[in-house]
Parts: structure tokens; sequence; C-alpha cells
């Protein structure tokens, strides 16, 4: 896909939907809830976790759907080896498939959503999910990736690489969830600079934006702070 800014080519490229279940998250019920049930659950390597309808977040009630709630608990060893694998930064955008053991098994999709750190340790607290069978429309924020830095002109010439937007945030099909937007930055020079409006995707995806003609990124001019006198 291309998109021309300054006279200049700009690749704007999103990653395949994720047709493809890299893991199978493997959960059980949560019966209780509560600080001590939680902080039971870490000591014993597991993370507590929830999964639910992204639209009962919605502000207008009739615009609510019903309620899909189940509170869950995962192994933490398998949650650090799918995240060491998919990589962080595009674990939220992946879909993973979802079995919940222990007699009330089932097997459905759902899209990562949050995951919440503890600043100081760095551990997993909780996970939070959100269902996502195919032709469930979803809001979610999808990375943005920057390649060609190696070769772009504006970097050669002194300039600097400036990330304004590290991931846009879309409405679109379950099943239409890119991983991965990717910016082919190779072409620009001093002060061009790649627009959300550049970015091609799926017909189906909206972008949730109420200016769609800010940059995501550009390529600035060096400021030198004591510039030496000109003899």
């Amino acid at each position: 896909m291309l998109r021309l800014w300054r006279g200049l080519k700009t690749v704007v490229q999103t990653s395949p939907a994720n047709t493809h279940h890299y893991h199978t998250i493997q959960a059980i019920p949560r019966e209780c809830t509560g600080s001590r049930i939680s902080s039971r659950d870490r000591a014993q390597g597991r993370i507590p976790a929830v999964v639910f309808s992204q639209g009962l977040l919605e502000k207008n009630p009739s615009n609510r759907s019903p309620s899909r709630k189940q509170i869950l608990t995962t192994e933490r060893k398998q949650i650090r080896s799918i995240i060491k694998s998919v990589q962080l930064p595009f674990f939220c955008s992946t879909r993973f498939q979802l079995q919940i053991r222990a007699g009330s098994g089932s097997s459905v999709l759902l899209e990562s959503g949050t995951i919440h750190r503890d600043e100081e340790s760095g551990k997993i607290l909780n996970l939070v999910f959100v269902w996502a069978d195919e032709g469930t429309e979803l809001k979610i924020d999808v990375p943005v990736v920057f390649k060609g830095l190696e070769d772009c002109p504006g970097l050669k010439k002194g300039g600097y690489f400036k990330v304004i937007r590290s991931s846009l945030k879309f409405q679109c099909p379950a099943e239409h969830i890119p991983q991965k937007i990717e910016v082919d930055v190779s072409k620009l020079d001093i002060d061009d600079r790649v627009l959300m409006h550049d970015i091609e995707v799926h017909p189906s995806m909206k972008l949730l934006s109420k200016n769609e003609s800010m940059p995501i990124c550009k390529i600035a001019a060096t400021y030198i702070e004591n510039p030496e006198p000109i003899k």
C-alpha cells in the first residue's frame, strides 16, 4: 500500500489479521473473589483473570450487550511463556483460544485486554480479557512498528526520529484485528511525517480519532542548543 507525502512514497502496511492462534490459554473458574483470594492464587503460582464482553463498557445503557462475565485464574508460567513468545507490545492485539476446564469446559475466542503490573516488582498481578467471537465489533489499540530507520535519508542528514503515536485505536470485527501496523520510514527526509490517514487498513476497520490529520511520526531537524559562532 502506497501513500504520497511531499513527493515521497511512504509504505504503510498492516500485518495480517490474527487468523492463527499461537497459544491456548488454560483457565479454571474462580467462585470467590477478593484481595485475599487473589493473593492466595498468586502465592500458588497463578494469576487472577476476568473475561467479559466489551459491550459492558458502553456508556449508553441501551448499547450494552448482555452480561457475559467470568472470573478465572490462569497459570503464571504459561502466561509468561506466551508473553515471551508473542512479545509484550503485541500481546494486547493478539487473539487467543481459551479453554476453561474443571467441569465447565468450553472453547471460545478471546482478544487480550489489559495487563496490570506491579510497578515495583514488574510482576503481572491480574489479567483482563475480552470475548472476541468472530463478527464481534471490538475497540482495540494496535501497536505501530517503524521500519527502515537505517536507510532514512533524513536521519543520515542529522535529523532525529520522533515517535508521536506508538499505537492507534480502531473499531473492527474480531477476526480482522491486525497484530501490528508497520510503517516504512526509509524514504522520509527532514520535516517529513506520516499522518494517521496515510494508513490503509482492512475496509472493516474504523480509525477512532477525532483528527486523522495528526502525525504518528516525523523526522525533525537536530536542535543545536549552543551553536558555535560562524567565523
